[in-house]
């Protein structure tokens, strides 16, 4: 089947090595690691290096020398494992939002589409219970948000959580995208779509990180805004 799950991190020494072995661990033949390391002033980094060597043939790590953000971390992944010849790719968070254990029915799902989403905003998912309301409401609005101007029938726009089959995520033209924080998951969405790729979502519970901090700002949500406008005009 030639599986791998691209993985960036960046401050994940808590998370890494308990999240790659569950992984292994799942009833999944064949699956490998790709883990993009931005230089993780905490050791994720080294920690990485190490289960490498614990798991031949299992895991690799592509270190980088600075911070480059999200959306390239997945590029980068996403071309290594396409070059590793890899037939499905899954793309998740290191910290546990994204449950290893939902993988196994993300991959059976893909048998009849090209993308499978793990959606929070489909009948049976959910946001982790402890969110408060704001941030509930604000997660819901921002895939209403780009939902509605990017006129697409996808319920979660924004989620991470994803795997691919290989003729869908060569399609999608990787080198032109320029969103580099969470609008990257919108803008792939919505290239996919544009492409007549079938899509499907399952339903996911998304919980929050219980160990580092979370990477959201601020300034990640108002790019995501800005560039969902840009989207609409640059795809045609």
């Amino acid at each position: 089947m030639g599986l791998i799950v691209v993985i960036p991190t960046y401050n994940e020494a808590d998370n890494l090595e308990p999240l790659t072995g569950e992984l292994i661990s799942l009833p999944i033949p064949d699956l490998r690691i790709i883990i993009i390391d931005d230089n993780s002033p905490d050791g994720t980094g080294g920690i990485a290096d190490r289960l490498v060597r614990q798991h031949p043939g299992k895991l690799e790590v592509n270190h980088r020398a600075t911070k480059l953000g999200l959306g390239s971390a997945y590029k980068t992944g996403f071309q290594r494992a396409l070059d590793s010849g890899a037939e499905i790719i899954v793309q998740m968070d290191a910290d546990f939002s994204h449950s290893p254990q939902v993988l196994p029915e993300m991959v059976r799902t893909l048998e009849s589409c090209d993308l499978v989403i793990g959606s929070r905003y489909v009948p049976g998912g959910s946001v982790d219970r402890r969110w408060p309301a704001w941030r509930k409401g604000l997660s819901a609005f921002g895939n209403f948000y780009a939902r509605s101007i990017l006129k697409v029938p996808i319920r979660d726009m924004t989620g991470g959580y994803r795997v691919w089959r290989r003729k869908a995520l060569q399609a999608v033209p990787l080198s032109r995208i320029r969103s580099n924080g969470y609008a990257f998951a919108i803008e792939t969405a919505y290239l996919a779509h544009r492409l007549g790729f079938k899509i499907l979502e399952i339903p996911i519970y998304f919980s929050d990180r219980s160990q580092g901090r979370s990477k959201m700002s601020l300034k990640i949500q108002l790019e995501a805004a800005y560039r969902v406008f840009l989207m609409r005009n640059e795809v045609r």
